[in-house]
């Protein structure tokens, strides 16, 4: 019996081998025929699913391919040409580290696609220009991907992403509607304004009272002894190379943290058994620094994250700081600021709220087939979508989880089995969650 199992095994495994080397070839056939591709295999263990790095050749504005072009990067995943393609949108710059969890319970295909202006895919500095980095163009960057690569993945097209991603997802959807038959965004905040204070509200709600009185006393306390903060922030600051000339000052930088510290708090779930006791500020800067990193506010993330914030104060919308409860402590603020730090270099960057207002008509009246995921205690669920009546989509919001831990592999039995039955309702696919490690 136990060499049956050993022939039967081996037999598998060299049936599988001729499986992937057919693949391959018919892959790597397909990919050296398409205009404007470059490629390379990215080595993998044995048994594990092809991939490969492909650059991709974009117009810089799509509409006047006379402006210049950039190279996309994709990461592609192949599992099977009968398998479902899941279209992975990136948000910043490419994330590989490893394969996502739709991936593997739908043992799907996977197109992991870095956002235009970050990461490998940005524009030449002879061209480059803030102004084509519009959800207009980043979106016509996913609809030519998903065009060439149907040509050889007939079966069903999923979408997804984290956060920004998930924006990305929502927006793909918006302007190419028929591209895929499901979107799935995660935590995906779609925000209607600049400063849109629907962030206030959920923090003036979320978790319990005596939480957030014990997360404001912490807030009043370090600005109560900001001079002396200063001094361990300074040093912290000279150790890791941190310059604060976009925000004004190290001591901007400071306020702003504190200002931050709520937000990231419900966002990453910190425990409020964490909070330290007021009477060391050693501990409480070094509590801080671990819970909003001061480096969030440096010159050196803020131009790490240029093209996220250009893209926010455009039209994509964000949040602010509401310092009213903190005026009389505050030394850099009179008014609430924004959280948007828009490259210098870009000029002046006005705010329009009308690909929104369109967006919210279609999210409410035609977006049909999204499942969204959110998590009950993320400070991004204040700014979430809830589909309406007139649209047959469905939110999974996932209790006491934050904008790490709100995931398909989190859910409890009763919502994986709603997520499991609607993908099967809508596109006959089925999961399988013994897939996950």
């Amino acid at each position: 019996m136990k060499r049956i199992l050993i022939f039967f095994t081996a037999l598998f495994s060299f049936t599988t081998l001729l499986a992937q080397r057919s693949d391959r070839k018919i892959l790597e056939d397909f990919l050296s025929k398409q205009k404007d591709i470059a490629y390379e295999r990215i080595e993998t263990l044995k048994g594990e699913p092809l991939k490969y790095k492909i650059k991709i050749k974009q117009p810089l504005d799509w509409s006047d391919n006379n402006k210049g072009y950039f190279n996309q990067q994709v990461i592609l995943t192949h599992t099977g040409f009968d398998n479902p393609m899941l279209m992975e949108t990136q948000g910043y710059q490419i994330n590989n580290a490893r394969n996502n969890e739709l991936q593997q319970i739908l043992n799907s295909n996977d197109l992991n696609i870095e956002h235009r202006y970050f990461g490998e895919s940005i524009p030449d500095s002879t061209i480059f220009n803030w102004k084509y980095l519009t959800l207009y163009n980043a979106t016509h960057d996913l609809h030519h991907i998903n065009e060439i690569f149907k040509k050889l993945y007939k079966n069903k097209w999923i979408s997804t992403g984290i956060s920004k991603g998930g924006q990305t997802t929502i927006y793909y959807r918006y302007f190419f509607p028929n591209d895929v038959e499901v979107s799935i965004p995660y935590v995906a905040p779609i925000n209607y304004t600049l400063e849109d204070r629907r962030i206030y509200k959920f923090l003036d709600k979320v978790g319990t009272h005596s939480c957030r009185k014990k997360i404001q006393d912490f807030q009043i306390y370090m600005l109560k002894n900001e001079n002396k903060a200063l001094k361990y922030v300074k040093a912290y600051s000279d150790i890791k190379g941190l310059t604060y000339n976009y925000v004004g000052s190290v001591g901007s930088a400071f306020e702003y943290s504190i200002l931050e510290y709520p937000f990231s708090f419900w966002q990453w779930g910190y425990s409020c058994d964490s909070i330290p006791s007021l009477t060391d500020i050693a501990q409480g800067v070094d509590y801080l620094i671990n819970s909003v990193d001061i480096s969030f506010f440096s010159d050196q993330e803020i131009k790490q994250y240029a093209p996220h914030y250009y893209q926010a104060a455009l039209e994509m919308g964000y949040y602010g700081y509401n310092i009213q409860p903190f005026k009389k402590y505050l030394n850099y603020f009179t008014e609430n600021p924004s959280a948007t730090f828009t490259p210098k270099e870009a000029g002046t960057v006005i705010y329009s709220q009308e690909l929104n207002n369109h967006l919210k008509n279609w999210l409410d009246n035609h977006a049909n087939n999204f499942i969204y995921i959110y998590g009950e205690l993320d400070t991004w669920s204040a700014t979430k979508v809830e589909p309406t009546l007139k649209t047959n989509s469905i939110i999974l919001e996932l209790p006491g989880a934050n904008h790490a831990s709100a995931r398909v592999t989190n859910m409890n039995s009763m919502m994986k089995d709603k997520f499991s039955e609607t993908l099967f309702k809508w596109i006959g696919i089925k999961t399988n969650f013994n897939l996950l490690p």
